[in-house]
């Protein structure tokens, strides 16, 4: 299905949905989101090694019509992305997952499929978010912005990514140690109108387990 048909479809924005949903669940036992079974928790010595990871936080999304804040889950790996909505409960709200060839989007029971993640959000959403560059301003790594600011710490105070117009403005608010590493506390991304604002809670490197072999 094309993304014009897509358009079409989902003529209603997902965010009164998503709040409809979330005041919904907190009258419904929700599951909890369970660990990804090919993965394992590894260490790292800096957080650009890890070639995997999850994290668990929240995110607020702010637009001149809108605003809506839930919990956020994103398990990054070198082949794919998935990220979740979910309510206090952990019910999950919002599914969008990519790899190099497609993306995937579930929400209220509907699933809706594009060739980009990032084309598939807006055009359902309205919410043009970079989700390839992402997995790396959300940990503190520059990516590919232009313009780079540092603390006193030698940390990224702002990033500037002005390689669409209106540019890319992250700003970190403030870092803390998780897993034996630094990493951003709480950031913002805005970008023309669109302000989202990230809480990192627990962040973990993670490492394809290897098959068990089967002693004879």
């Amino acid at each position: 299905m094309n993304l014009k048909r897509l358009t079409k479809l989902a003529t209603a924005n997902i965010l009164p949905r998503l709040s409809i949903l979330m005041l919904a669940s907190m009258m419904l036992f929700g599951c909890g989101i369970t660990p990804p079974a090919n993965w394992q928790p590894t260490q790292v010595n800096r957080v650009s090694e890890a070639k995997a990871w999850e994290l668990k936080g929240k995110i607020a999304v702010k637009t001149p019509e809108q605003k809506f804040s839930t919990n956020l889950y994103w398990l990054h790996t070198p082949q794919s992305e998935e990220l979740r909505l979910t309510s206090m409960i952990g019910s999950t709200l919002m599914l969008l997952k990519s790899d190099v060839n497609s993306a995937t989007l579930e929400l209220d029971g509907k699933s809706y499929q594009g060739d980009n993640a990032s084309e598939l959000l807006q055009h359902l959403s309205g919410w043009q978010i970079p989700i390839s560059q992402l997995p790396q301003w959300i940990v503190g790594l520059p990516g590919n912005a232009n313009i780079v600011q540092h603390n006193a710490d030698g940390l990224p105070q702002l990033l500037v990514d002005s390689r669409q117009l209106p540019p890319w403005h992250i700003s970190y608010k403030s870092w803390q140690a998780l897993q034996t590493n630094t990493l951003p506390r709480l950031l913002t991304l805005e970008r023309g109108q669109l302000s989202l604002k990230i809480q990192l809670n627990e962040w973990q490197a993670l490492t394809e387990k290897r098959p068990q072999r089967i002693s004879q």
